[in-house]
């Protein structure tokens, strides 16, 4: 199958919706405004033309844990679409993802994951994401912050 990893233009992220269900998830309009401003960069995975994953560089979330500039960069929104799972599409984003991050200057990157999502778990720690710099919960529930050096 003919895939290809591209940046995300605003104009197609309603796109994403063949992804992930926009409608039920509270931050889509913020995580646009950030596209839009430039703080998000979302690469979408394609194939044939197909919106089928999905993973987020984000340089500023307001919590130094996740993001440093010009040194720390959060990942974010890392989905593929449920009946892709389990082929590498994940790791082959988070790949170009870690790739295209040192090539802007970073040396580290972070991913906040549910500690019950052991499928997310599995894979971030397969990448190197073993630095734990947070393990607590808030209102959603227990997570890890998680970092890895590029």
């Amino acid at each position: 199958m003919a895939h290809t990893i591209e940046l995300l233009s605003p104009e197609d992220y309603h796109k994403c919706s063949n992804i992930w269900n926009m409608k039920s998830q509270p931050l889509a309009d913020k995580w646009l405004d950030e596209i839009k401003s430039g703080n998000r960069l979302v690469f979408i995975y394609k194939i044939n033309g197909e919106f089928i994953g999905e993973g987020a560089l984000v340089f500023d979330t307001g919590d130094s844990d996740y993001t440093i500039p010009e040194r720390r960069v959060y990942v974010s929104r890392m989905i593929v679409k449920k009946e892709y799972r389990s082929r590498g599409i994940g790791s082959e984003i988070l790949e170009f993802l870690f790739a295209k991050a040192k090539s802007m200057g970073f040396s580290e990157m972070t991913v906040g994951v549910d500690k019950d999502n052991a499928n997310a778990l599995h894979m971030y720690r397969k990448h190197g994401f073993t630095e734990v710099l947070f393990d607590g919960a808030d209102e959603d529930g227990e997570y890890l912050k998680l970092m890895k050096r590029i």
